[in-house]
């Protein structure tokens, strides 16, 4: 069923709205996966937040055309779904995971900004910790040394107090 102009322009104002608020763009080919398998990683990907669709290449490389990821246009040949994400290591970790399990889903570019990235970067940035873990280990350093303080403050009382039970008890007996 083939489109017509007003329906590819909503498609490709739709995508260019995504590529606009996006930190990474990952391009992946489908070829000979099943239905149900498609709908499983469309599954992971909305929860993720990550806009995960099949759309003709064409469109595509008219929405990146004026943008930073416009580098992967070259990229852009055969049946592909497109993952774009605004955080960069979540669409990278939901795709590659999902890759792993499913031979047929191969992992062919990605962009995070004018840089493209080969399989094997999307891999690496797949191995990083999420936006969230690096946010907690962030809090979890900047609080140490808090905690370590109010520890130590609240040692100086404490050994008073024990010090005052040891004079009590030493007279009592």
């Amino acid at each position: 069923m083939s489109l017509n102009i007003e329906e590819k322009k909503a498609i490709v104002a739709e995508v260019s709205a995504q590529v606009a608020d996006a930190q990474a763009i990952i391009v992946a080919e489908y070829r000979g996966m099943e239905v149900g398998q498609m709908t499983q990683l469309r599954a992971k990907t909305r929860e993720s937040g990550i806009y995960f669709r099949v759309i003709k290449n064409s469109l595509v490389r008219r929405a990146v055309a004026d943008t930073p990821y416009a580098g992967l246009a070259k990229h852009m040949v055969g049946p592909l779904a497109y993952g774009i994400s605004s955080d960069p290591v979540a669409a990278a970790k939901v795709l590659h995971e999902f890759s792993k399990d499913n031979e047929k889903f191969v992992i062919k570019a990605g962009a995070m900004g004018e840089n493209v990235m080969t399989f094997e970067d999307v891999k690496a940035l797949a191995a990083l910790p999420s936006r969230d873990e690096l946010l907690s280990k962030l809090m979890g350093t900047m609080q140490a040394p808090v905690a370590k303080f109010v520890r130590t403050l609240n040692e100086v009382p404490t050994k008073f107090v024990r010090c005052l039970a040891a004079v009590r008890d030493s007279k009592s007996s």
